[in-house]
């Protein structure tokens, strides 16, 4: 029985069980829960449950779990808890996988507000699911990314938004003013699931990974308290998600490269280039036509054949410089957003410090500043910071509240007699107050010390 159980844990855990130390990732007790086997990844000729379940793509998987977080599932069960539970079940679920008996568990349905309004629901299967799904992804990822359109962006390594705004840039610049700007009626809810495990079997020939990735899109959602089932979509949420939402609209981009058309396109999101609005026509034409083979439609509120001028595109818009050259910047209704979410982080009410302020604004803009950093207009940056840091004082204005805290506070921080006495003077008008002598106190240096970001 004692030998039993230690080839159990050999097997379970790596040479770790047998009291050999081991280097890099398998070193902790959540990463030793992966080690089930000592085969590479590069010894699998073709996608199979084996590479799925190899000891190295396994501890690659719990690390990026970990790394992404999120939220329990439906059996509530953290990220924090998932080694343990690996460590007292893997055994099971390994031969789970590799006899195909392995069942996901129904998603927990959330909602998320959008910034243009409404919800966007997610589905969000539990930490278990989302290592699998995880460890799933990474082998076919491996198989299949090299296969996709150069002109797809969206979820694939080394691949990333700002190379597709690049790209939307490069083809604007050829003498492509015409934009085809498509837009997919909730695409992740409509994926047809027949279409796409038809698509994943051209490419998969392991009926036991066929069946695990149809039990990920089937397995259903918990709703209001009640578990309703899946039809269609692939619930965004998942590690799976992205990339076979790649695999569906391959077949698109694939007959727009037979066709020679220029266009770059980013998850559902897919632009296409044309010298003339004939042209942008025809190209509208044949996408509605290819998305209606796949089951999809086309949001024609969303959707247009128009200039390139003012249309956006992954939150950038891009216009004419003075020399005809095209630019970057970012576009009105994600640059309206950013100003609505910092007029609510920089409320002049609600009792919080400067530097509590300060702590809830700083990941927000570090976030926004790197996301649009690809602008092309440093003006625009100066004026926002400028705009920033005038709310900022109006805020420590409104903090101090009496003239006499005023005074005090602006002596205290180096102000002269006579610019303290006259910022005090103006207690009560903290806007207009803080456009003035108040700006020779709390510069920008004063600002940079409390860590505000700056975005020019």
């Amino acid at each position: 029985m004692v030998r039993r159980s230690k080839i159990q844990l050999e097997l379970a855990f790596g040479e770790a069980a047998t009291g050999e130390a081991r280097s890099g990732l398998g070193e902790g007790t959540e990463a030793s829960a992966a080690n089930a086997d000592v085969q590479s990844p590069a010894a699998f000729a073709e996608p199979c449950m084996e590479a799925i379940v190899e000891r190295d793509n396994l501890r690659k998987a719990l690390a990026q779990v970990k790394r992404n977080k999120g939220a329990p599932g439906l059996d509530g069960m953290t990220v924090e808890a998932l080694g343990a539970h690996l460590k007292d079940h893997w055994l099971t679920i390994r031969a789970q996988l590799l006899d195909g008996s392995y069942k996901p568990q129904p998603v927990k349905r959330v909602e998320i507000p959008k910034a243009a309004g409404g919800v966007r629901a997610l589905g969000v299967p539990t930490v278990l699911d989302r290592f699998v799904q995880q460890a799933v992804m990474q082998v076919l990822q491996a198989a299949w990314d090299g296969t996709f359109s150069a002109s797809s962006y969206g979820f694939r390594p080394k691949r990333s938004a700002h190379q597709a705004v690049r790209a939307a840039q490069e083809f604007i610049a050829s003498g492509r003013r015409v934009v085809v700007d498509i837009d997919i009626e909730k695409f992740f809810d409509r994926v047809n699931h027949d279409i796409l495990m038809g698509l994943v079997a051209k490419r998969v020939a392991d009926a036991r990974i066929l069946r695990l990735i149809r039990g990920f899109l089937t397995c259903g959602v918990l709703a209001d308290g009640l578990v309703g089932p899946t039809d269609e979509g692939t619930p965004q949420g998942g590690p799976l998600s992205p990339l076979l939402s790649n695999l569906m609209l391959d077949e698109l981009d694939k007959e727009l490269e037979r066709r020679g058309h220029c266009f770059a396109r980013y998850a559902d999101d897919c632009n296409v280039y044309v010298r003339s609005r004939r042209a942008g026509e025809r190209v509208m034409t044949l996408l509605r036509r290819l998305y209606a083979g796949l089951h999809l439609t086309v949001n024609e509120a969303k959707s247009a054949v128009a200039s390139v001028v003012g249309r956006k595109f992954l939150g950038y818009s891009l216009w004419v410089g003075p020399k005809g050259e095209i630019k970057r910047r970012v576009a009105d209704k994600p640059m309206a957003t950013f100003k609505q979410r910092i007029r609510q982080l920089t409320r002049r009410s609600g009792g919080r410090s400067m530097a509590e302020v300060v702590e809830r604004l700083r990941p927000f803009v570090l976030g926004w500043r790197v996301y649009f950093g690809l602008s092309q207009t440093p003006k625009v940056w100066r004026t926002l910071d400028e705009w920033l840091r005038h709310r900022l004082r109006a805020v420590q204005l409104k903090h101090w509240k009496r003239g006499t805290t005023m005074w005090r506070e602006l002596k205290a921080l180096g102000a002269s007699d006579a610019v303290a006495r006259r910022v005090a003077a103006n207690s009560r008008r903290w806007w207009r107050n803080s456009d003035g002598l108040l700006k020779t106190v709390l510069t920008i240096a004063y600002f940079d010390r409390l860590g505000v970001p700056r975005l020019a």
